[in-house]
């Protein structure tokens, strides 16, 4: 599109010649001339028109004169409609700020402490999403970050644009106090057959194969010499063994279980910056109900902008009674079997054997597992001396 404001000219008469000729001679710019018969057509620069008219009054040639299209063109035809030029100027001002405010918070260099909580402490700090750019300390930022948060031992903050670039260093975190000079036996936590003995430190008092009850002396913190001195030590080791372990599980075959009623609503909010705008009306109508919540970002030229759509699918829940066969209550009762295994066996323990009992009295379902493990047996207790 032309951006100089040009007028399309025809001039009419006998003269033309003679008017061509002396608009070449006054030096006018005059783009795409065509000439046939007794009209002259041209494309002019509108500041050049009082001088054409000045040669056509001068040639006694007709001249007409219409504007062309071009962006100044354009404003001046919609220089009175002032909702349109007030419209332009306010997206033009909130383009302007929106490039002056933050849109993203990128942490690098955390690993102990979560981003949840860094975005948090900058919230305190009068950082977060939507934040007047121009007006943020960021130096002051980085300095009092560490002391809000005490795993954080250095934090750097950096503009890019609407972003901030926060780099963290994490304190070296303090080692562990060994209490490796207090005078100790390791004694056994459970009865056990001996299957493996390492041991560091102290006098082993059983081996391999042999069958100790829980509180037996394993490893002795105390040996005397042969010239009859007595010496006490931090007895350390690890005695693995044999065991057995058994667990129950039980539940009824009729319960009151949450079930969903079928009945559904959907609440929409619009996110800008840190902002939740609703897009609904009253609340949750629901006397119980479950939510499951999604969100969809607006992205602009293939980036991410701090503005959407949370979405919450909001569905009805009530208590009813239900009955379970025995073989779907069998199922949820091994799940609990597995949640144990998965969280009550510690990972150097190994499942040598699994028996499984199943028990039906009085309308409930027991099941019991008889473990048989391999796993650590010992376990350090203190020596007092007088």
């Amino acid at each position: 599109m032309r951006m100089k404001r040009r007028l399309l000219i025809t001039a009419k008469g006998r003269e033309l010649n003679r008017f061509v000729n002396m608009i070449h001679l006054s030096g006018t710019e005059c783009k795409g001339q065509y000439c046939r018969g007794e009209v002259f057509r041209g494309d002019i620069l509108r500041r050049d028109m009082k001088k054409l008219e000045a040669i056509a009054k001068e040639c006694g040639v007709e001249l007409k004169a219409a504007e062309s299209d071009s962006l100044f063109a354009r404003i001046f035809r919609y220089r009175r409609r002032t909702g349109l030029m007030a419209g332009a100027a306010a997206a033009a001002a909130a383009v302007l700020l929106m490039s002056q405010m933050l849109t993203t918070i990128d942490i690098q260099g955390n690993s102990a402490v979560s981003d949840e909580i860094i975005i948090a402490a900058l919230d305190q700090l009068g950082v977060k999403e939507g934040s007047f750019l121009p007006c943020t300390d960021l130096r002051s930022c980085e300095k009092q970050l560490p002391f809000l948060i005490d795993e954080v031992a250095w934090a750097g903050i950096r503009r890019t644009g609407n972003s901030i670039v926060v780099q963290i260093r994490e304190a070296e975190p303090e080692p562990d106090m060994l209490r490796t000079r207090i005078p100790c036996n390791l004694i056994a936590d459970r009865d056990a057959e001996i299957t493996s003995v390492h041991v560091r430190s102290g006098e082993l008092i059983h081996i391999v194969g042999d069958y100790v009850p829980k509180g037996t002396l394993l490893v002795s913190a105390v040996t005397e010499s042969d010239f009859g001195h007595t010496y006490v030590y931090h007895a350390m080791g690890e005695i693995r063994g044999k065991y057995t372990e058994s667990v129950s599980f039980s539940a009824p075959f009729r319960c009151e279980e949450t079930s969903p009623t079928g009945r559904t609503d959907t609440h929409r909010r619009l996110e800008l910056f840190s902002l939740r705008i609703p897009l609904f009306l009253g609340r949750n109508r629901y006397g119980s109900s479950t939510e499951t919540v999604s969100e969809k970002k607006l992205r602009l030229f293939g980036r991410e902008l701090p503005i959407g759509i949370e979405r919450r699918d909001i569905a009805e829940t009530c208590l009813t009674e239900k009955e379970y066969s025995e073989e779907e209550l069998k199922d949820k009762l091994m799940e609990r079997v597995y949640l144990y295994e998965k969280n009550f066996l510690s990972d150097d323990t190994v499942i040598l054997g699994r028996d499984i009992r199943t028990e039906n009295s009085g309308g409930v379902l027991t099941l019991t597992v008889n473990y048989e493990l391999e796993g650590v047996i010992s376990q350090p207790r203190e020596v007092f001396i007088k």
